[in-house]
């Protein structure tokens, strides 16, 4: 992270009371410079780039390992910047070495091909990294999203320059550190702290970026794509996300009654597959809604300081992000079952209090016309909206009626349903009869607004890199002397072109 010598700095603050946490130093446009002038030097350098796929790999595993030991420790750093509370952050951590560890298999088992080629021709193909590449994280998991992001792009060789969001940039800051104590060499993994209006922009525009990874918002990810579109440069984007969760007669009610309020309201509901649309058939709509709105009351009842490990749910991310979703949902517009206004006074958990912080109780919205915002935009709070729908057709196109395809769920006991179903959402992810599950090995990533290309898994791997063929002529000289003369003088033989 650069000294401070005039550049501008970022206080971060938790949202869950406001305290000063930390001050970090935002980068300045020669900052960037430097970062990725020095980023693609080292990969000229190969001392990464070119190092043996085994060797990257022990590095990798070694990270794991040195990041198993801290996630007591980083998960109270998540929890402090996000306002998040602390049993979910420690659960999303303890996760994050199976994505290191996975893509150090991967390097250690994944091999080059052969290509079937015409004649005595040998054509290996290879994958090779693609240079300098950047990243840009969110608030929303900070740790997570980043070290998603990272663990592919280290593995195939590249330099990478990451600038997390400027709200929670702390453990990313930290995992850098981490990562040269466990043998990325100095400069491969570099962290450029600042607004994404300016650090970021400034990253992204230069041409020796070789690809460009996001996690941000529809509108965000549009005009970075342009700038990356003008470099020819190689793009993933994680968009927004609507997330429709779908319930059907035949579900188990219970089952799906607690899975949806996992899906609506873990994270406060800031992440961009969180369940917001909420469709129940109407055969069980009354004994679901009764299940459920029980369920919101007890989640709102055990609500605290993020700290207390007995707490169900925490803050959004800033205050002016409460005032947002707040107007919004005080416009008039459906009825409210449940929350809606922000929460003040004393938690009956711990004695808390709420007035310190951006705490949003879980709300649910029903009669909400589809035209609305509510229905339609990404509002990235512990906010649903619910409607009954009668027949499965009906309830396949309320779930497809939105701009967003990153994430849904379908609850049915009814195997033929599920698959038949699961097939006509218009989703990246589809979950059915559980939510929000992710490994290192399965794609993630969004169709429509939702995105551009996958996180995860061997197509996260290849996206960070890129073929490479070697064709070899292994005829004796005598037949290449022969059959190779495309300008042979007194030669009426055919000639091969291509």
């Amino acid at each position: 992270m650069p000294e401070a010598n005039g550049r501008d700095e970022i206080a971060v603050h938790n949202p869950a009371n406001g305290e000063h946490l930390s001050t970090i130093v935002s980068a300045s446009q020669e900052d960037v410079q430097s970062a990725v002038y020095s980023a693609h030097e080292i990969f000229k350098a190969g001392l990464w780039s070119r190092a043996p796929a085994s060797q990257r790999a022990g590095v990798l595993s070694n990270l794991a390992r040195d990041l198993e030991e801290r996630v007591p420790e980083l998960a109270k750093v998540e929890t402090l910047q996000t306002g998040r509370v602390i049993r979910e952050m420690k659960a999303q951590l303890g996760r994050l070495p199976e994505w290191l560890d996975y893509y150090a298999a991967l390097l250690r088992t994944h091999g080059s091909f052969v290509a079937p080629t015409q004649g005595p021709l040998l054509n290996y193909v290879q994958r090779i990294p693609l240079g300098v590449v950047a990243q840009i994280t969110p608030f929303n998991h900070p740790l997570l999203i980043a070290v998603k992001k990272i663990a592919p792009a280290l593995a195939a060789g590249n330099s990478v320059i990451v600038k997390p969001s400027e709200l929670a940039p702390i453990t990313v800051l930290e995992f850098a550190e981490m990562a040269v104590a466990a043998g990325v060499p100095a400069g491969v993994l570099q962290v450029l702290p600042g607004h994404g209006r300016t650090v970021g922009k400034m990253l992204v525009s230069d041409p020796v970026i070789r690809k460009v990874d996001i996690t941000a918002g529809t509108d965000t990810g549009r005009a970075i794509g342009s700038i990356v579109g003008a470099n020819l440069a190689h793009y993933t984007a994680e968009l927004g996300g609507k997330a429709p969760i779908v319930v059907f007669n035949d579900a188990d009610v219970q089952s799906a009654v607690n899975g949806a309020a996992f899906a609506c309201f873990v994270a406060s509901g800031q992440t961009c597959v969180s369940g917001t649309r909420l469709l129940v058939q109407d055969g069980v709509y009354d004994e679901f809604m009764d299940l459920f709105m029980k369920k919101v009351a007890s989640i709102r009842n055990r609500m605290g300081n993020p700290m207390n490990p007995k707490s169900t749910m925490g803050t959004v991310i800033s205050l002016r992000q409460l005032d947002r979703m707040e107007k919004l949902v005080q416009r008039g517009v459906g009825t409210i079952l449940a929350g809606g206004r922000r929460m003040t006074g004393p938690s009956p958990l711990d004695g808390y209090d709420f007035s310190q912080g951006a705490f949003f109780p879980p709300t649910v919205i029903a009669d909400v016309p589809t035209e609305d915002d509510l229905w339609r935009e990404e509002i990235f709070g512990p906010v649903v909206v619910v409607k009954r729908f009668s027949s499965e057709q009906e309830g396949i196109d309320l779930a497809n009626g939105c701009k967003y395809g990153l994430g849904a769920g379908l609850w049915t006991q009814d195997l033929s349903r599920a698959h038949r179903v699961s097939a006509l959402i218009q989703a990246g992810l589809v979950w059915v009869n559980t939510h929000h599950r992710n490994d290192p090995s399965s794609p993630w990533g969004g169709m429509k607004e939702s995105g551009i290309g996958r996180e995860n898994g061997l197509e996260a791997f290849e996206a960070y890199t890129q073929s490479k063929s070697t064709i070899v002529n292994i005829a004796t000289a005598e037949e290449t002397r022969s059959v190779q003369d495309w300008f042979a003088e007194e030669d009426g033989a055919e000639k091969r072109y291509g």
